[in-house]
């Protein structure tokens, strides 16, 4: 099948099979920290799978894991099960339709919680259902962990991040980089601590919570 072109949420497209250029980029440098962070079996509940390319890079590369991708555009749930029907994994399991706002979730529980660029790129309501999610699913002591570039007192914030938040709140108000310490006081209303902050290349963080 041929390769489709970059795409966002809510970008068109009549392509089942969607690529987003960043996976490649940044796919190992957030394997190397899932291997840190990451149990070494159950099921890992992936919010905003997207593309469906990351699923499958981490099901590759954890095989002792079930991966549960998920996302709340139906144009990323085909894309998703191409990806993975083209992959041929056994412990990738069908795509779920979650919208992250929303309490009525499609999955009781999970081991962990991985999401990643979502929080940027979706209202604020959609981090606090996220976070009011894991809360939910998760059993104490799970991780939920969170990719993606952040605003952060007291350290200055890449020029690229800044365009970046710009492009995103000119194509929806609602979008945009969030403040880190915002994040946190939001995760410890819903009963996640905040464990580790990770640098990560291109300017991006991950972040690491646990059910507390």
């Amino acid at each position: 099948m041929a390769s489709s072109p970059p795409w966002m949420p809510r970008d068109g497209g009549s392509d089942d099979k969607r690529h987003a250029p960043a996976t490649l980029r940044n796919r190992d440098a957030i394997a190397a920290v899932l291997a840190e962070w990451l149990p070494a079996t159950g099921t890992v509940l992936e919010v905003a799978s997207g593309s469906g390319e990351h699923v499958v890079h981490f099901a590759a590369a954890f095989p002792t894991l079930g991966w549960q991708p998920s996302d709340p555009d139906p144009a990323g749930l085909v894309s998703i099960a191409a990806w993975c029907a083209d992959a041929g994994l056994a412990n990738i399991a069908p795509p779920l339709a979650l919208d992250a706002s929303v309490s009525g979730w499609p999955i009781d529980c999970a081991d962990a919680i991985l999401c990643i660029n979502m929080v940027h790129i979706s209202p604020w309501d959609a981090s606090l259902g996220l976070l009011a999610g894991a809360a939910r699913l998760l059993r104490t002591g799970a991780p939920l962990i969170l990719y993606g570039p952040y605003v952060e007192l007291n350290v200055p914030t890449a020029d690229s991040n800044i365009a970046f938040d710009a492009s995103l709140r000119a194509r929806d108000p609602a979008w945009g980089l969030r403040n880190i310490d915002g994040v946190k006081a939001a995760a410890a209303d819903a009963g996640l601590t905040f464990m580790e902050r990770r640098a990560m290349p291109a300017n991006n963080l991950m972040l690491l919570f646990r059910r507390t």
